[in-house]
């Protein structure tokens, strides 16, 4: 019932005021001047009750309408999709609702109205100077809605922003909030996604594949390493039992880099089967092929001339 008590509330006050002035008129005195005010601006208190009722009504399907979506399932694609599109509908229309609200309770008075012919009367110039100023305002709301037509992210997307890694955790009209992986919250204006790159790690899927860089010596067995990455994988539930590579990518003088690959259904999941297996690894080639770690090696060559040696 928590739910539904402001619209509840705002639909007794909209028929309170859309049924105020003809109770009023069906008294045989005059009510008009105990309640002048409010019989005079009722229909200022109708349009803001009735501009409430369309915002929480508005909720309320959205509550419903999302009920049938569940963004914490593994596979949330769709549902991600769906809340983003209509959380940023609703951010939207309340804009536009609350814009018509003020519009026509400040038309109802009539200096303001007088002022308003006036700048239309020279709209050339007020025209030019609003303009300019609100340039800034108006391109972060147009940002924003054409975040929400394009959905170049959505809704708990991984993300990676200004070199920090993290997840969407709220698309508004004018700022995006970027939840980053060490609990900290990175706000941006949502121009910022439309002018700078960045990197959507579950743009189409939430499975991602991670890189683990282990450096050896020659000496060591690739082979035995393949085995032993195969062997962890299968014991490990955080594995999705897709990508399983290990590649030699570079050489230098002394070392040789090594690239695994390794795949899980969503980026934290990656991010522990990375650790884990970079651990494991290490411990592998400590205990069966120590004389494998990275060293630095020096040769000293002893030269004896047997003809040098003299006699004392």
């Amino acid at each position: 019932m928590k739910k539904y008590y402001r619209l509840l509330l705002s639909i007794v006050l909209t028929i309170l005021f859309l049924f105020l002035i003809p109770v009023f008129d069906l008294f045989t005195y005059d009510p008009k001047s105990i309640f002048s005010f409010l019989y005079n601006q009722n229909h200022i208190f109708l349009t803001i009750s009735f501009s409430w009722l369309l915002i929480e009504l508005m909720r309320v399907l959205k509550l419903v309408l999302l009920k049938k979506f569940d963004i914490s399932k593994t596979d949330n694609l769709a549902s991600r999709k769906v809340y983003t599109q209509i959380n940023l509908l609703e951010k939207v229309l309340i804009f536009v609702i609350i814009i018509f609200a003020i519009g026509i309770v400040l038309l109802s008075f009539d200096n303001i109205r007088k002022i308003g012919i006036g700048l239309f009367a020279s709209a050339g110039v007020a025209g030019i100077i609003i303009g300019i100023s609100a340039q800034k305002v108006v391109g972060t709301l147009l940002a924003g809605i054409q975040i929400a037509i394009t959905q170049p992210f959505r809704i708990d997307d991984a993300v990676l922003v200004e070199n920090e890694w993290g997840w969407i955790e709220e698309i508004n009209l004018t700022y995006v909030v970027v939840r980053i992986w060490d609990k900290r919250r990175l706000v941006l204006p949502s121009t910022y996604f439309l002018e700078k790159p960045f990197q959507n790690w579950t743009r189409t899927s939430a499975e991602i594949t991670g890189s683990v860089f282990i450096y050896t010596d020659y000496t060591i067995s690739f082979q035995a390493l393949r085995v032993e990455l195969s062997r962890l994988l299968n014991e490990c539930e955080l594995w999705d039992k897709n990508v399983n590579v290990l590649q030699v990518t570079d050489s230098k003088e002394s070392t040789i880099e090594i690239r695994i690959l390794v795949s899980a259904i969503n980026s934290p999941t990656v991010w522990d089967l990375r650790v884990y297996i970079r651990e494991k690894m290490i411990e592998f080639i400590q205990k069966n092929y120590p004389e494998s770690l990275p060293r630095t090696r020096i040769t000293l060559k002893n030269e004896i001339n047997s003809n040098a040696q003299h006699t004392v």
